[in-house]
């Protein structure tokens, strides 16, 4: 007696640019996802995780030119405020032991 093996289905593999544009399709909301599956010929649920990625990931593609985020550059500025205001109580401090050495107070 011969088994047979199962007959296995090979995975479709979708580009990159295929899955965004599905995605933002779905995203724009012109057409139902069930659609737009049907008529890309993939799985509904697949439209919804490709939608719900793009949304998700779109601040990560908002990003100014020179590669820094808006964020990033606020926090650059709090951190120039912050070691600015660190520096002035280092001179306030050394001036302040400075004096107290002239009075004798310890």
């Amino acid at each position: 007696m011969s088994t047979i093996p199962p007959i296995s289905k090979k995975r479709r593999t979708h580009s990159p640019e295929f899955k965004a544009r599905v995605a933002l399709e779905a995203l724009k909301g012109i057409k139902p996802v069930h659609q737009i599956a049907s008529e890309n010929e993939i799985h509904p649920i697949q439209v919804s995780q490709w939608k719900k990625e793009l949304q998700e990931r779109i601040p990560e593609l908002i990003v100014r030119k020179n590669g820094r985020s808006i964020e990033s550059e606020f926090e650059k500025k709090r951190v120039e405020r912050l070691e600015h205001k660190v520096g002035q109580q280092a001179i306030e401090l050394d001036w302040l032991t400075k004096k107290s050495k002239e009075l004798g107070i310890e």
